[in-house]
């Protein structure tokens, strides 16, 4: 109880200081409500901490508090930003990209940020409308800016906004710029935030960008001859409520497909997200109306992006002519099947190609990859780590794609983000192609087991809001981390891997592994070949639990009966874990 006093009152005294004149009314009125309240979880959540970096940039929900996303938080963090940049670019003209999605408040926060970077002598070019996050990362590059900051909670729900911080390649900060950014960040009090826009530095883009985006993103494609026999593919896309709305149906006709149908009750932009519980394209639920357009119109598939654009959904037909929703894997391990084996049919794979992955996404990738001869990396969750990869090996080789199995993937450079436009027009082409074999995508996912084995992801979420959420979080890691299990659904862990100590243990041994830095993951592996990793999410009040579980023996195209065995060791795996 004490600890619980202690904690209220250093909340109030946070609190307390929000209620200056350097607060505008209705942020004074918000703090003081929560302040009189006799129930203080209100007050500890917005104040028991201050927004960080993680994964995903700053996110949160939206409301007054050091814990909550709004503009006194954004603009506390830009003038961090903006004070590191300086620091790191000394004598420099800098140059920022400032981009926002459909989110409420997205456009006022964009227009915030923007204005403090100007006020610290930054340029800042500014998107005229939302705009897809690739799009940010693309026009960094191109107009060879310092940083960006694209304003977005991705596909979080309609209560949340964040702040994306990118440097000069494109991509998500990583070390040192990540800690440096929030080390000025903290050292910014309200009043040393510099708000006044300078107009001379400020420049609005939009449509040019748009274009060369669009005719970078046909760096994709492996082959547009298959696209041109089958230019009438039956597309129909959700841009749910989102930045997609205008660019995937551009670059879809770019790349040579006519025959493009929306959802047109989603192409509404709105922060609300009206159609959909939750505009995230892992939930079924999302693609509801996608998948009524699409048996209106006897579609070939219904493909969706989330509000920013990064993240893409994609249901196919299945042997019964039922619409079956791709996972996040499935998605991946197609995308690096086909980009492989037709770069090798095409004479276009070289030896010094090489793909990326996260090490909490499917192994079947990295089979398939061996099997080519072509190298994958294993990256930290977190596409900041597969656009790391990329600037690591960028001159000595080439890079043919990357993803992760939270539904993102890029399979060209220009761009160091999760790229749904590209990736769309691509698994469009792969469509193309089965349809050339008189297949569906289905069945090139039935293929692609039947030679490299059936195997079933499941990722389990456990979630936990609050501050008494993240000291429990905290605790399940702990307990993990000192007493790994010996088993897991009756079969023995063979190996354990800790990133935060970057140890693998083995057969008793203890070996280092290789990683560019720690991270708080746990990784666990079976006699049976199951992989079971856990780690905290970086922008949600989660821990995550990420099953991958092989069938054994041959895949004989039994799609139902192979999954409900894999079905049946992820509830094992659940009840062995305690969920």
């Amino acid at each position: 109880m004490e600890n619980n006093q202690e904690l209220i009152a250093q909340c109030e005294a946070v609190a307390k200081q929000w209620l200056s004149p350097s607060f505008d009314e209705e942020t004074r009125k918000e703090v003081q409500a929560m302040l009189d309240n006799p129930d203080k979880t209100a007050l500890i959540d917005a104040f028991y901490q201050s927004l960080e970096f993680g994964t995903g940039g700053l996110r949160g929900i939206m409301g007054a508090g050091t814990n909550r996303m709004n503009k006194y938080i954004v603009g506390m963090a830009t003038q961090g930003f903006a004070n590191y940049i300086l620091k790191a670019f000394p004598g420099k003209q800098c140059a920022v990209v400032v981009g926002h999605d459909c989110r409420n408040n997205g456009r006022m926060f964009a227009e915030t940020v923007a204005a403090i970077f100007t006020a610290n002598g930054i340029k800042a070019y500014l998107f005229e409308s939302l705009r897809p996050t690739p799009e940010i990362s693309f026009a960094i590059r191109e107009l060879g800016a310092q940083a960006g900051v694209n304003v977005t909670a991705s596909h979080n729900p309609k209560e949340y906004n964040g702040y994306k911080a990118y440097w000069e390649d494109g991509a998500q900060v990583l070390a040192p710029h990540d800690k440096g950014i929030i080390d000025e960040v903290n050292k910014v009090k309200i009043e040393d935030v510099k708000w006044t826009l300078n107009p001379d530095l400020l420049q609005i883009i939009g449509g040019e960008m748009d274009y060369n985006y669009m005719c970078a993103v046909k760096e994709g494609m492996v082959d547009q001859d298959v696209i041109l026999r089958n230019k009438d593919l039956n597309i129909v896309y959700s841009a749910m409520h989102g930045t997609g709305r205008h660019i995937v149906p551009m670059c879809l006709r770019s790349w040579g497909f006519q025959n493009i149908n929306v959802v047109p009750e989603q192409m509404v932009v709105d922060g609300n997200f009206p159609t959909v519980v939750s505009p995230n394209p892992e939930n079924a639920e999302a693609m509801t109306l996608g998948m009524k357009l699409g048996t209106k119109l006897n579609a070939d598939l219904v493909v969706a992006t989330d509000p920013d654009a990064d993240r893409l959904a994609i249901v196919c037909r299945n042997d019964k002519g039922e619409w079956q929703i791709l996972n996040g894997n499935q998605t991946a391990c197609m995308f690096y099947w086909y980009t492989i084996k037709n770069k090798k049919a095409l004479g276009q794979l070289n030896p010094s190609d090489f793909m990326v992955k996260t090490i909490v996404t499917s192994e079947l990738i990295a089979k398939i990859a061996r099997a080519n001869g072509v190298e994958c990396f294993d990256e930290y969750t977190g596409f900041k780590w597969i656009a790391y990869r990329i600037r690591v090996n960028e001159g000595k080789r080439k890079y043919i794609g990357g993803g992760e199995e939270s539904f993102g993937y890029l399979p060209y450079d220009k761009v160091r983000d999760k790229d749904a436009p590209a990736s769309i027009c691509l698994i469009c082409e792969i469509a193309a192609w089965a349809k050339d074999q008189g297949k569906t995508l289905y069945d090139l996912l039935l293929d692609i087991y039947k030679e490299y084995g059936f195997q079933k992801e499941a990722a389990i979420s456990v979630t936990k809001p609050g501050k008494s959420g993240a000291d429990e979080i905290k605790k399940m890691m702990e307990d993990f981390r000192a007493t790994p299990p010996a088993e897991i659904a009756g079969t023995k862990v063979v190996c354990v891997k800790d990133y935060k100590t970057l140890k693998q243990t083995a057969e008793g041994k203890v070996t280092d592994i290789e990683m560019p830095t720690t991270a708080n993951v746990l990784q666990w592996f079976t006699e049976d070949g199951m992989k079971i990793s856990v780690r905290p999410s970086g922008t949600e009040p989660k821990i995550k639990f990420y099953c991958e579980v092989p069938v054994a023996g041959q895949f004989d195209g039994d799609y139902a009966a192979a999954t409900a065995k894999a079905d049946a060791r992820i509830a094992e795996i659940k009840k062995s874990l305690g969920l």
